[in-house]
């Protein structure tokens, strides 16, 4: 995007720079106010887009583990940003932004950039994204550094139970307890797709009280379980919605039987629904969940660097949320 405004030169910006906890108000500046000119351009002028919850950017950055990076002009303020994920094998960018009045001028390009040689550097074999699929000059850019679209991933919501369900919590497990059933959260997930790991995930969510993952077993057997966050992702904001992170089951027919748990722990922790962020190559979990009275809230698309595609498993379900 190019706006009015001096000529900007890239020699007058440095990075990319560790981004650090110090900077998460101005990064929610940057974030706001690029966002809210994205919406401007798409027709959408009244909207602002709020300034995200500081927990949430905290754990944006420490889940990164060093791969949230920014960049700065001669004045020492944040120009752009880009907060570049990895599980296992697993890679993928976001969120990232450019303040307006540096669009158009390259800096997109760099911090894209940037995020690949990290993720290219830390052995993730799967590197993407998702934007806005109504966004076109989005799509185009993307494609232009060697990423193609794939399916949408569709924000679909439940509401929550209306009685006390059960659900077995990590966070309600003793410390040693804990890590053990991380452990085999691991082995699950890395059999279905080799190579994944959400263990940081799971563990940085409770270390930093953001919400937990609700165990499935069958005859004493984990076969599967649900990260979620259940703390508000707007700054300011109550607790609305209890949103799955990460979705891992032995069979995809067992959505079925995991999203009343999902609903309960909704009661439990004070939401009124959950949303589950389902992609759109997972045909009979989305029909499950249409069945279910799940109600259709939005909709990303997901892309993926040329040569460095996402698999999707022969057998159960693997969702992965790159959104925080």
């Amino acid at each position: 995007m190019t706006t009015g405004g001096p000529w900007r030169s890239l020699r007058n910006i440095t990075g990319p720079l560790p981004a650090r906890l110090t900077d998460i108000d101005a990064l929610n500046r940057v974030f706001s106010d690029a966002f809210t000119e994205r919406y401007r351009r798409d027709g959408m002028v009244g909207v602002r887009v709020p300034f995200l919850n500081p927990a949430i950017w905290r754990y944006a950055i420490e889940d990164a583990d060093g791969g949230a990076m920014l960049w700065r002009d001669e004045r020492d303020e944040i120009v752009a940003f880009n907060v570049a994920h990895r599980s296992g094998i697993e890679g993928w960018m976001g969120p990232l932004a450019v303040r307006p009045e540096w669009q158009g001028r390259g800096v997109g390009k760099v911090i894209v950039q940037a995020g690949i040689d990290r993720l290219r550097e830390t052995q993730a074999e799967v590197i993407g994204l998702e934007t806005m699929p109504r966004t076109m000059d989005n799509i185009g850019f993307y494609s232009r550094l060697g990423f193609s679209p794939g399916p949408l991933t569709i924000t679909l919501t439940l509401e929550a139970s209306t009685q006390d369900v059960p659900v077995p919590l990590l966070g309600a497990l003793s410390p040693r307890d804990r890590s053990s059933v991380v452990d085999e959260c691991r082995r699950l997930t890395d059999r279905l797709l080799p190579g994944y790991d959400f263990s940081r995930e799971l563990l940085l969510t409770l270390e930093l009280g953001l919400g937990d993952v609700a165990l499935r077993y069958e005859r004493g057997a984990l076969t599967g379980f649900a990260l979620f966050h259940a703390a508000p992702l707007v700054e300011g904001r109550s607790r609305e919605e209890l949103r799955v992170l990460k979705l891992v089951l032995t069979r995809e027919d067992d959505l079925a039987a995991i999203a009343p748990m999902l609903a309960g722990a909704a009661r439990q922790m004070g939401t009124r629904r959950v949303a589950l962020r389902l992609q759109g190559t997972y045909r009979r979990a989305y029909r499950a969940l249409v069945a279910m009275g799940a109600r259709v809230r939005w909709t990303d698309l997901r892309m993926t660097m040329d040569g460095a595609p996402e698999p999707r498993p022969d057998e159960g379900l693997v969702l992965s949320n790159w959104e925080i």
